[in-house]
């Protein structure tokens, strides 16, 4: 702290009192008196040094500490960037709160007056992952308050997005791509990768395409020779000058971009759309537009052979998780008699 913060000084009654104040001769101008209770003359200390409100024994104080010490080690930027988000709405929600302020009725209260109801679950995710980490670095000595409650179901109820990528569906829109796009669609319903995947796996020099999942760190290896797709997909690969060592690549021998496959697919999703509608099929012209780019994981889904093959291929640690989110098609049973 900038020169004397604390002065003792005696009063005529014998008693030595220490009065705080900020240091201001450096600039040329007077001290500013802080007062004699320390914390208070602390906190004004701080907002004289930093130009900002002291944020020490909030949750701000830990946000920001986790944001700076605790995000860039997460190895997807996808999550870096997912978490930034929902950091970005505790902070603006809950940073001036004190670790006492915050119990299990204001983690309720927080879920209903968001709108974005799954957002708002996400967000309360992030807080508990948060919450835990500052008390590794005692920010806080104070239990997770919703600790015990996690088979309660008090956070909003969420519904899995039902949506299947019917034969015909599939064949409207990659009928209307190009090849960097019906290569990227021919991948991702092969493998079940996710599109960040698909845009930075590496071409294979044999026969197998070695997968290491950006979001979490998975291996796998494809045997392209059990592939009707693959196979061809990487051979005009092979035969393409570029300036990359990615799978994906453009005509011209660039890098395949986020944003490259997203105008792609919606160019050629919204031309199968119009067609639909020309044929007065609206039913169907709607669905195409329904329909989104990776929603190619869950058709790989749908092709594998069983729930248990499904499972496997997306990488999930259960088949339940599978079933809910991406396996769509119904079983097929064989009637008793």
């Amino acid at each position: 702290m900038a020169g004397d913060f604390g002065r003792p000084r005696r009063r005529k009654s014998g008693k030595v009192v220490v009065y705080y104040t900020y240091d201001r001769r450096p600039e040329g101008l007077p001290d500013v008196a802080l007062g004699s209770d320390y914390d208070e003359a602390l906190k004004k200390w701080h907002e004289l040094h930093e130009r900002a409100p002291r944020i020490a024994g909030t949750l701000l104080e830990a946000f920001e500490a986790w944001e700076r010490d605790a995000l860039p080690a997460y190895d997807s930027a996808v999550t870096r960037r997912n978490y930034a988000q929902n950091l970005k709405q505790l902070k603006a929600a809950l940073g001036g709160a004190t670790w006492q302020q915050v119990d299990f009725p204001g983690l309720k209260g927080y879920l209903r007056k968001r709108s974005a109801k799954t957002q708002a679950n996400r967000e309360l995710s992030l807080l508990q992952v948060i919450w835990n980490w500052a008390r590794g670095e005692r920010y806080t000595l104070l239990p997770w308050p919703a600790a015990g409650m996690e088979r309660s179901r008090w956070k909003n109820v969420e519904h899995a997005r039902e949506f299947e990528v019917t034969d015909e569906l599939f064949a409207a829109v990659y009928a209307e791509g190009d090849q960097v796009l019906r290569d990227c669609m021919d991948l991702a319903s092969a493998t079940g990768m996710r599109l960040t995947d698909c845009r930075t796996i590496v071409l294979p020099r044999g026969d197998l395409l070695r997968l290491k999942a950006s979001k979490t760190g998975k291996k796998a290896d494809f045997d392209l020779a059990l592939s009707a797709v693959l196979p061809d997909l990487v051979a005009r690969r092979r035969a393409q000058s570029a300036d990359h060592l990615m799978l994906l690549s453009t005509p011209g021998g660039k890098a395949v971009t986020a944003t490259m496959l997203r105008d792609r697919y919606e160019l050629a999703r919204e031309r199968a759309a119009v067609k639909a509608y020309l044929a007065n099929d609206d039913d169907f012209g709607r669905a195409i537009r329904a329909m989104y780019l990776r929603d190619m994981r869950k058709r790989a889904a749908d092709l594998a052979d069983s729930d248990a093959a499904a499972q496997e291929l997306l990488q999930h640690s259960s088949a339940g998780l599978t079933r809910k989110h991406y396996r769509t098609k119904a079983p097929k049973l064989k009637p008793a008699r």
